[in-house]
């Protein structure tokens, strides 16, 4: 089952759960991803629907930085609770030791030995970690790598 179809079924079952807020994030997500394709006239596979979805996880983790720094706590709940919703349809995370085991994969794979190999043990990872690590960190974990 694919992943567009799996959030179909889910906005249905939260429509006849009443489950506003599940419904209206859901929907969301459905719509930015027809955007998607309608905008660029393709069919989003379920690895480009992944992207589209951690786009909408990291949005909210920024939100709710900034609501919180505003103190407006009751707004960073509510993004919090999507991010929850969100993360359903997001495969696991990936462990601090199996994104290590990757990096140094990686590395050796590319035969990276500097900081100018970034990019090619980057675009190694990507495939791999789309949605089961915050690439920004992975990123940072491979400058302290390639630096040491």
């Amino acid at each position: 089952m694919t992943l567009l179809i799996q959030l179909k079924d889910e906005m249905k079952n939260a429509m006849r759960a009443k489950e506003k807020l599940a419904l209206g994030v859901i929907r969301m997500a459905i719509s930015a991803i027809r955007k998607i394709e309608i905008d660029d006239k393709i069919v989003l596979d379920d690895t480009s629907i992944i992207g589209v979805l951690t786009k909408m996880v990291k949005q909210r983790k920024e939100s709710i930085k900034m609501f919180t720094d505003g103190g407006r706590d009751e707004l960073a709940a509510k993004e919090a609770a999507e991010i929850t919703v969100i993360e359903k349809f997001l495969p696991q995370p990936l462990s601090a030791d199996e994104i290590s085991a990757l990096i140094a994969q990686a590395i050796a794979d590319t035969g990276a030995t500097s900081m100018a190999d970034m990019g090619k043990v980057m675009a190694t990872l990507k495939a791999q970690m789309q949605g089961k690590a915050d690439l920004g960190k992975v990123s940072g974990l491979i400058r302290a790598t390639l630096n040491s």
